[in-house]
């Protein structure tokens, strides 16, 4: 998914509210996602008081959309560096193409992961079919190590497992005996966690990861947090148990990403992360000039061919660190 934003911010990863070890809540914030009839996305991360989660670096949440009338999502070839893109549904289905050669269909309760490494360009389009559109996008910063892999697509269809009152698919790394098979460059958690009407469920974790609680659904209760649909909970590192209590009297969905904190300095521009200024404008400018960098999509058919890059910022880029690494 792209970050669609005309004038897109400089974002700074780093956090400055809660600390490492800490709890918090990040509210949502709307923005469109494509043209003056695009669906609307409640973005939690990146955010000023915490960019990221382990190697977690953006989250977009969207629907339930009814796209009957012709408004599903239409997002033309954009490009990617330095990431990890994860697309996640729960209703709907999105067919996705990109400059790897990869022609898949998105479906609820499937991973999809597109590693961009040192450039890829993609688009993603609701099918036909799909009446409501509704899942999250999410994407994983890579290391400084990895951050020029090749291309790559992943795709995994997690088993469902009952934990105590909850229904848990874990699509990346491991949780309470779940265990996803897809690699990852860091250590990472994502899953999705369905609660019954009143259900609790205590998840052992790992005392090394921080994890966000992203609510789908439900009146939740997550760790000493209080959410409601849309938010992010925070939990910091040390914690070797997280509690999930849906207070409602209808089924609460969330999804739980975690990950050891990043102890790497980023600049997140538009899709593209880097570590500098430098980083970023060589990769605008090498998108608006069509660079191999990252090839092309073949069988998109939309009324505009490929996103140009907005403007830089009449700034310089700077990254600061991460608190508590």
């Amino acid at each position: 998914m792209s970050n669609t934003d005309a004038a897109p911010a400089e974002v700074d990863c780093a956090a400055s509210r809660f600390a490492a070890n800490l709890h918090g809540v990040l509210h949502p914030r709307e923005v469109p996602l494509g043209g003056p009839r695009a669906i609307r996305v409640r973005r939690t991360l990146p955010q000023r008081e915490r960019s990221l989660i382990g190697a977690w670096c953006f989250a977009d949440h969207y629907g339930p959309h009814d796209v009957r009338a012709g408004s599903g999502m239409d997002v033309p070839p954009h490009p990617h560096t330095g990431l990890q893109t994860v697309s996640w549904l729960f209703s709907g289905e999105i067919e996705h193409r990109d400059s790897a050669g990869v022609h898949a269909m998105v479906r609820p309760g499937e991973l999809n992961l597109m590693t961009a490494g040192a450039g890829i360009c993609h688009s993603e389009v609701s099918t036909a079919s799909t009446t409501l559109l509704h899942g999250v996008q999410l994407w994983v910063a890579l290391p400084n190590a990895d951050r020029d892999a090749d291309r790559d697509f992943a795709h995994y269809a997690p088993a469902a497992r009952s934990v105590g009152d909850a229904v848990v698919r874990v699509f990346l790394g491991e949780l309470d005996a779940g265990r996803s098979p897809v690699p990852t460059f860091t250590p990472l958690l994502g899953a999705q966690v369905d609660l019954e009407a009143g259900g609790e469920v205590t998840l052992d974790v790992d005392t090394a990861f921080e994890h966000g609680v992203l609510v789908d659904q439900g009146d939740i209760v997550a760790g000493e947090s209080t959410l409601r649909p849309g938010d992010l909970g925070y939990q910091g590192t040390g914690h070797g148990q997280l509690v999930i209590t849906n207070r409602g009297e209808t089924a609460a969905r969330v999804v739980l990403l975690g990950g050891t904190p990043f102890a790497e300095n980023l600049v997140m521009w538009w899709n593209f992360v880097g570590r500098s200024h430098s980083d970023i404008a060589g990769y605008r400018e090498q998108w608006q000039q069509h660079d191999e960098r990252f090839g092309s999509v073949d069988g998109y058919r939309g009324a505009v061919a490929r996103l140009p890059a907005p403007p830089l910022p009449n700034a310089t880029l700077r990254p600061r660190p991460n608190p508590g690494v």
